[in-house]
């Protein structure tokens, strides 16, 4: 089998595949950043008492979670043009995964609030502070230290589906290796490099996580 596995075809092909990884890189961050604020407010309006923010978050959140991300990415792409909202398959892509992983953003920034003693937000409450100063200044910093290694096992999911955005013809790392497979019909040569440098992604996140926990801990140990 090696000896029909064209290794000079990957190479001939790699800056290709270096521009599809600096794009699946930089994508990820911004679809990350706009999940994180998609997150934030979703958690804080979670957190409500009332039903009236409560209830269309908690909707949103379960609907998210309940349907694939390629039917939502589809929705987006072939959806908002029959609306008369035409916008760029980059963006697309971006606001998909965003708006996905921020209902599982949500979720953890949550469960990460909720860790936080009540006494500190009485003292906050004691102190005059308002309910966006509490949350900025005293339960937000907080709760983002205790969900940092989660987040990033968010990131991570989120990373690797971002290879469905190759569907909407996103010059990614997925379409670089579809590309060689279709010019040169390699289906082997092109995949199991897609493969090599999602591991190289996934064992940077993850060692990025790791290096996180242990520093929480021993952030935690010195408190």
């Amino acid at each position: 089998m090696l000896e029909k596995f064209s290794f000079r075809t990957i190479v001939e092909y790699l800056p290709l595949f270096g521009q599809g990884l600096v794009t699946t890189v930089w994508l990820s961050v911004l679809a990350f950043a706009g999940a994180l604020a998609v997150g934030i407010v979703l958690a804080a309006m979670n957190l409500q008492r009332g039903r009236l923010f409560r209830m269309p978050a908690k909707a949103y959140i379960d609907a998210v979670r309940a349907t694939p991300l390629l039917a939502q990415l589809y929705f987006l792409y072939f959806g908002l043009p029959r609306l008369g909202i035409i916008l760029p398959e980059l963006v697309v892509g971006i606001l998909a995964l965003s708006l996905n992983s921020g209902a599982y953003v949500a979720e953890i920034i949550r469960a990460g609030i909720l860790s936080i003693p009540r006494g500190q937000v009485e003292a906050g409450v004691a102190s005059g502070m308002t309910y966006i100063q509490r949350m900025r200044l005293v339960i937000l910093p907080q709760a983002f230290k205790v969900t940092i290694p989660p987040l990033l096992g968010q990131a991570i999911v989120l990373v690797k589906d971002s290879a469905l955005l190759s569907l909407i013809a996103v010059a990614e790392l997925t379409r670089a290796g579809q590309l060689l497979a279709s010019d040169r019909f390699m289906p082997a040569e092109g995949f199991i490099t897609i493969a090599a440098f999602y591991l190289l992604l996934y064992y940077g996140l993850k060692g990025l996580a790791a290096l996180s926990g242990r520093w929480l801990g021993l952030a935690g140990a010195r408190t």
